[in-house]
C-alpha cells in the first residue's frame, strides 16, 4: 500500500544514504533518466553497493534502463545479485518486455514485483494486458515521455493526460493493483502540487510519484484518509453490524442507502488509516 514514491538519482550518494529520512512510502533509485550515459556504470555500482550493505526500512524500487538500451542487461545482472530489492520499475513498458522480465525474475528465483511505466501511446493501448500480469503490482504514468510521444505540450493543468490517467486507473482497479500518478515537475509550486494531487486522488489514483523530497509531505497528507473519511467509515461499519444483526442486507445511513460497495469502500478507508497511522 503506497501513497508516495520518491525518485532518487542513482548517482547521488548523499540522497541514497538519506533515503530513509524523506518519509516516502517507497524510494525509486533511478538508473535511467536521472543518470547520463557516461555515468550509468557508476550509478549502478553505487546503488547496488548501497543495497548490499544497507536495507532501507521502506519499499526499495530500482528503475532500470529500458530493454531497448545497452544498459539493461547489466542493470538486471547486478540487481539479481541483491537480496533486499522489492520492485523493479521498467520504463517504456510493453507487454513483451514485461513477460521477458517476469521470466528472468522467476528464473533467478527472486521475490521481486514490477512497476511498469506507461510512457508511450502503444503502452497505453496495452495497459489492460499489462495490469493483469502476475508480477505487476502497480502502474506509473510517465507523463513527460507520454506527451512527447503524443506530440503535445505538457501543461500543469494536465488536460492532455486526462484520458491516460483514467485509462490507467481503470486497468489498475480492475486487477486490484496500485494506480500511481505522474510526478508534478515544478518543485517550487506547492499550490500546484496540491491541486494536481487532489485531482489524481479524485479520479482513483491511490499514489503519486515525486521528484523532490519537499513534495512528499503534501502527497502523503492528501492520500491519507481524513478524519471525516475515517469517522464516516466507522459509522458505516457500525451500522452494517447493527443491520446484519437484524438480518438486513442493505440499510440506510444519513438518509442514503448503504450496500456492499459502500461497505467495502469503508473497509478500505480504515485499512489505509491503520496502515498510515491515523487510526
Amino acid at each position: 500500500m503506497r501513497r508516495s514514491l520518491l525518485f532518487i538519482p542513482g548517482n547521488n550518494p548523499g540522497m541514497l544514504q538519506s533515503s530513509d529520512v524523506f518519509e516516502a512510502d517507497a524510494v525509486i533509485f533511478d538508473l535511467e533518466d536521472a543518470v547520463s550515459g557516461t555515468e550509468k556504470d557508476s550509478a549502478r555500482f553505487l546503488v547496488t553497493s548501497y543495497l548490499k550493505n544497507y536495507s532501507p526500512s521502506l519499499e526499495v524500487i530500482v528503475r532500470i534502463n529500458g530493454f531497448d538500451t545497452p544498459f539493461c542487461a547489466e542493470d538486471l545482472k547486478a540487481l539479481f545479485m541483491l537480496d533486499n530489492l522489492n520492485t523493479i520499475m521498467l520504463p517504456k513498458a510493453r507487454v513483451e518486455d514485461l513477460l521477458q522480465l517476469s521470466e528472468m525474475i522467476k528464473n533467478n528465483k527472486k521475490d521481486i514485483k514490477i512497476i511498469p511505466i506507461i510512457e508511450q501511446a502503444i503502452s497505453l493501448i496495452e495497459v489492460d494486458q499489462i495490469a493483469k500480469l502476475e508480477l505487476v503490482d502497480g502502474i506509473l504514468l510517465g507523463a513527460e515521455d507520454f506527451t512527447k510521444d503524443l506530440e503535445v505540450t505538457r501543461t500543469k493543468e494536465g488536460v492532455e493526460i486526462f484520458y491516460a490517467r483514467n485509462r490507467i486507473v481503470t486497468a489498475c482497479k480492475a486487477y486490484k493493483i496500485d494506480a500511481i500518478d505522474t510526478p508534478f515537475t515544478d518543485t517550487t509550486d506547492n499550490e500546484g502540487l496540491t491541486k494536481d494531487t487532489k485531482f489524481a486522488k479524485s479520479i482513483g489514483m491511490n499514489a503519486k510519484s515525486a521528484i523532490h523530497p519537499n513534495q512528499i509531505e503534501t502527497i502523503n497528507q492528501i492520500f491519507t484518509p481524513t478524519t471525516k473519511e475515517v469517522d464516516y467509515a466507522k459509522r458505516v461499519l457500525m451500522a452494517r453490524d447493527e443491520a446484519f444483526a437484524k438480518g438486513l442486507g442493505v440499510f440506510s445511513l444519513d438518509g442514503k442507502m448503504v450496500d456492499k460497495p459502500v461497505i467495502e469502500r469503508a473497509e478500505k478507508v480504515l485499512e489505509k488509516a491503520k496502515k498510515f497511522g491515523v487510526l
